[in-house]
């Protein structure tokens, strides 16, 4: 007989079935098709299971065989058990086994479960928002009533990255922008006859909607993820904490100097942006659509107004505070790990986009309510 057998006999209307062997987890490849087999061959019969000839058992096997009982049916009786063999039976007999209506009320409550977990995630991003924004106001506010502690020099520096640095790529892209807006718009426009209401299209869609938000987008991607790397490159090496036992605040420090950087700097390269944007549509209405520059200069002047500029102008101040504190407030949360860092950075981006273009939607019903 082998080290671990469940054998079954025939004896008319009875089934008698011998168990023998070790009855433990390391056997469970061998001894889960045996009961399942003799399961299969009980067919209502009733069933003694003798247990004389098991070497040991763990709770495994007296699972294994619990399951042979409860598959079988109430006709089974089991003979020979020892004293430990018998209290394993019975405390897998008090055992509740339902693992399928478990699973099937975990996957009824999973998605309220996740619900109430993006709520709690939701009110907790917003209560970090608006603690930032408490913070640096309060800075900014103790700032103006000292003028002395400016610290022009970090301005002018988080300009110089955020600002100047930017132009290049800014300008390259809503450049290709402007020229994608003017292609697809002149060929559609071309089917009705109305190509030159493409100088239309690409004014009040760059200076009003798309050209700030493009520049938003990019510099939260650009900026914002380099203040949160840099705060929380600052936080795992303690050098904040090391500013607060000075008895100075980091957020008047190293926050504020970033977010009026770009606050000033935003509206610059919206400008800037739409410019080359302009330039991008006008380029490509002259090569693909037969518009001279002059004629698309001119019928600009028509199709814009200042109010369009005005609105995108208006915007960006305040995307530009948005990405600043999200930035900031995400590099202050990073802890000790190279991890913490990476994952900060990414919600860092992906929040600050989110905002960005929330914001805008905010703005465009306020715009269209008050007619401009």
């Amino acid at each position: 007989m082998p080290t671990e057998s469940l054998q079954s006999i025939v004896e008319g209307e009875r089934l008698r079935v011998a168990a023998a062997g070790s009855w433990t987890v390391a056997h469970a490849a061998a001894l889960e098709p045996l009961v399942d087999r003799v399961v299969r061959d009980a067919s209502g019969r009733s069933v003694s299971v003798d247990l004389d000839g098991v070497e040991e058992i763990d709770t495994f096997g007296a699972c294994l065989l619990e399951r042979l009982a409860s598959g079988i049916g109430p006709q089974t009786n089991m003979i020979g058990e020892t004293e430990h063999t018998r209290g394993l039976l019975a405390e897998m007999h008090r055992t509740p086994r339902e693992p399928l209506s478990i699973a099937k009320q975990k996957s009824r409550l999973a998605a309220v479960e996740a619900f109430g977990r993006a709520l709690i995630g939701a009110a907790g991003d917003i209560a970090t928002f608006l603690d930032m924004f408490g913070r640096l106001a309060d800075a900014f506010v103790r700032t103006l009533m000292r003028p002395q502690t400016i610290r022009w020099t970090s301005i002018v520096h988080q300009l110089d990255r955020v600002g100047l640095q930017a132009v290049p790529i800014i300008l390259l892209i809503t450049f290709l922008i402007g020229a994608i807006i003017a292609q697809q718009g002149a060929f559609y426009f071309r089917r009705f006859g109305a190509e030159d209401y493409v100088v239309d299209l690409v004014g009040i869609l760059v200076l009003r909607e798309l050209g700030v938000l493009i520049v938003a987008i990019m510099v939260a991607g650009r900026s914002g993820s380099s203040y949160t790397a840099e705060l929380g490159a600052m936080k795992m090496r303690e050098e904040i904490d090391a500013l607060r036992t000075m008895g100075i605040d980091p957020v008047e420090v190293l926050v504020l100097p970033r977010v009026v950087a770009l606050v000033c700097a935003l509206p610059i390269l919206t400008f800037a942006g739409a410019i080359a944007a302009l330039c991008g549509g006008g380029l490509v209405a002259w090569l693909y659509g037969g518009m001279s520059p002059p004629i698309f200069i001119a019928r600009l002047k028509d199709a814009i107004s200042v109010t369009q500029f005005e609105v995108g102008m208006i915007k960006a101040p305040f995307m530009a505070l948005v990405i600043g504190i999200v930035a900031c407030a995400e590099g202050l949360l990073v802890k000790g790990s190279t991890e913490s860092l990476g994952l900060q950075t990414t919600t860092s981006v992906v929040k600050s986009i989110f905002l960005v273009i929330v914001l805008d939607g905010f703005f465009a019903i306020f715009f269209a309510a008050i007619g401009m």
